[in-house]
């Protein structure tokens, strides 16, 4: 299995990154987890425009999940002509969110090129892949997720503030893709972690190595990085836009 960052800024695109945009491929199968904005730019470094099989969005708020509406475009106008819809997974009010975003009336101008799936929490299969799925600590509902594949797991948090149901998500995981979008102290209670509560995560969860994300541009990274070295003894990194990873 492997992990290739398409995006990991947090809130807005920053001067290195789009916003949150991760592609995740086993046995062939590219699924495209959140798709934030100015991140579909950065996957056709690494795919091609129609090589995405799934998409599965986290939460509704735009930067991780706006530019599925520009997506639609590359999908409809496409030289090779409409291909099939593209299964998108997300929490409730998916369709509603990307259609309306697209054009308000009519709701249903997306659905030749996406097939929306509202699904809750709980273990799916796409593709290869087992996903589990958990509530995150968030103002929207958001899904934190387990992707599995290979004897291999990838846990990524989402967006979220303290959870113990992220704890258990990314329990013994082999790659635990953590939001860590400020430094301690900064955070707003319940929306985001900090570097040192991502690190405290990744311990309770005895995750096998830790990968920060969704930074805000305005943050110190290597403050972040200390933060959560200072929390958990594991393998660490901060995510790095267009690096991929082996799980």
């Amino acid at each position: 299995m492997q992990l290739t960052v398409l995006g990991c800024a947090g809130t807005f695109p920053g001067p290195d990154s789009p916003c949150s945009s991760y592609l995740v491929e086993h046995d062939g199968f590219r699924l495209v987890v959140d798709m934030g904005g100015g991140s579909l730019g950065q996957l056709q470094r690494h795919i091609g425009l129609l090589d995405i099989d799934a998409v599965y969005i986290s939460h509704l708020h735009a930067d991780h999940c706006i530019d599925l509406v520009a997506y639609s475009y590359a999908r409809r106008y496409h030289p090779d002509g409409l291909p099939p819809r593209l299964p998108v997974y997300g929490p409730q009010g998916t369709c509603g969110r990307i259609c309306g975003a697209f054009d308000s009336p009519p709701m249903d101008d997306l659905l030749d090129v996406f097939d929306f799936h509202e699904v809750p929490v709980g273990t799916m299969t796409i593709g290869p892949f087992e996903v589990t799925s958990a509530l995150t600590n968030h103002p929207v509902e958001c899904h934190g997720l387990r992707i599995t594949a290979g004897g291999r797991s990838l846990a990524y948090s989402a967006d979220t503030g303290r959870s113990d149901a992220l704890v258990e998500l990314a329990r013994d995981a082999d790659l635990f893709l953590c939001e860590a979008s400020w430094e301690h102290g900064d955070q707003p209670e319940g929306v985001h972690l900090s570097g040192r509560e991502a690190g405290e995560h990744a311990t309770r969860a005895g995750a096998r190595s830790l990968l920060l994300t969704h930074l805000v541009a305005w943050c110190d990274a290597e403050a972040i990085r200390a933060e959560a070295k200072a929390a958990y003894d594991g393998e660490l990194d901060v995510a790095q836009c267009g690096r991929t990873y082996d799980i």
